[in-house]
């Protein structure tokens, strides 16, 4: 298949069938309310870029334990179901797939976004760095408590549950969450994870959640349709460290993960947003190591997204911020066209001024 059709082509992730070897990567945009429940301005966005090969829904709350930015979506409640599938009808009518990707935010949030005031919880009370978005504007992360190993069933229940009303909402299956330094990574990662029970320690102890997470998830969709997302390289959330070994720790669970027969491993390839660190990875080798389908995704251009699907180095290629204002991005790709850069006031919170709508003329 020659450089310039492959990115074009259709593919399948599973069982989930794509048009076109493009992904609309989670992005989160602040526009819900603090109920979590969608508003109609996300069922015109997401519809205005159903033409993705693959929309992954941005980060969705599975419990109000895990929230920890203003404004951002949940999948814990029935009214939150129901705004989703005005969403997820939208997106079928005009022709698209679309998949929620499952989050728990983990140490990433303040007391002021939990119940009754309540610690963020973590794998160990390790205060993190950063910033989080609350109805106060961003604010440090409160310092977080260890979760008691008795409480983590009732967490993969939390994920299950999710799991179950993603499918109520009429999604097309579900990517967990296991990248940029939330829970599931805060887990894996040892640099964060300092317990001594069976989920702390060894790579196997320290993977042992996310496994257990994916295998509830899997039990409601089939693995066929389930994803997981992974940033071994990224640091910029939460200021939270590198894995001692990431390509032994990734490579591991990659592992794992192919002989359950996951749909698609979804992997941020560098740094968020830049392309430092990558030559220290082994990218390549992670993919070997995964069976299924492989959503490559860290500032990739139109050049770069035509080599990996080429050259079968990627599957398909996820886009994040060029969606931002460019929700015709496959045409535009297809094409060759410019892209219209989007202000990054409008990235978060506000309407539908910077979401669905500009005042400047998109690039002709």
């Amino acid at each position: 298949m020659s450089t310039t059709t492959a990115l074009f082509s259709p593919t399948h992730l599973g069982a989930i069938e794509v048009s076109n070897r493009i992904a609309m990567a989670p992005l989160t945009r602040s526009r819900a309310g603090m109920d979590g429940v969608q508003t109609p301005l996300a069922v015109e966005y997401y519809r205005q870029r159903a033409s993705a090969g693959l929309l992954i829904a941005e980060a969705t709350n599975i419990s109000r334990q895990g929230r920890g930015y203003a404004y951002t979506p949940g999948i814990y409640t029935d009214a939150q179901v129901s705004a989703w599938k005005a969403v997820t009808d939208a997106v079928h009518a005009a022709g698209g797939k679309i998949v929620m990707q499952l989050w728990h935010v983990g140490r990433m949030s303040h007391a002021s976004l939990q119940e009754g005031g309540a610690a963020p919880v973590a794998p160990s009370a390790l205060q993190a760095g950063g910033s989080v978005f609350t109805e106060q504007g961003f604010q440090p992360p409160s310092m977080p408590r260890a979760l008691a190993t008795d409480e983590i069933p009732g967490l993969i229940e939390d994920y299950r549950q999710a799991a179950l009303r993603a499918r109520a909402a009429g999604f097309d299956g579900v990517e967990v969450h296991a990248a940029n330094g939330y829970l599931l990574e805060q887990f894996l990662r040892d640099s964060t994870n300092q317990r001594t029970d069976r989920y702390g320690g060894s790579i196997e102890n320290r993977a042992r959640l996310t496994l257990e997470v994916v295998e509830a998830v899997a039990g409601v969709w089939g693995a066929d349709r389930v994803g997981l997302r992974l940033s071994p390289l990224s640091t910029a959330i939460g200021d939270t460290p590198l894995d001692s070994t990431p390509m032994q720790t990734h490579g591991y669970l990659a592992g794992r993960l192919s002989a359950m027969g996951l749909a698609y491993l979804h992997v941020v390839e560098g740094q968020m947003h830049s392309d430092n660190g990558a030559d220290a990875f082994d990218i390549r080798a992670l993919r070997a190591a995964f069976a299924g389908a492989y959503i490559a995704n860290n500032s990739y251009d139109r050049q770069r997204a035509l080599d990996a699907t080429a050259q079968g180095r990627a599957d398909m290629v996820a886009f994040g911020r060029a969606f931002i204002g460019n929700p015709d991005l496959v045409e535009r790709l297809q094409h060759n066209r410019p892209l219209f850069d989007a202000p990054v006031a409008g990235y978060f919170g506000g309407g539908a001024e910077g979401y669905t709508q500009f005042t400047r003329e998109q690039a002709a």
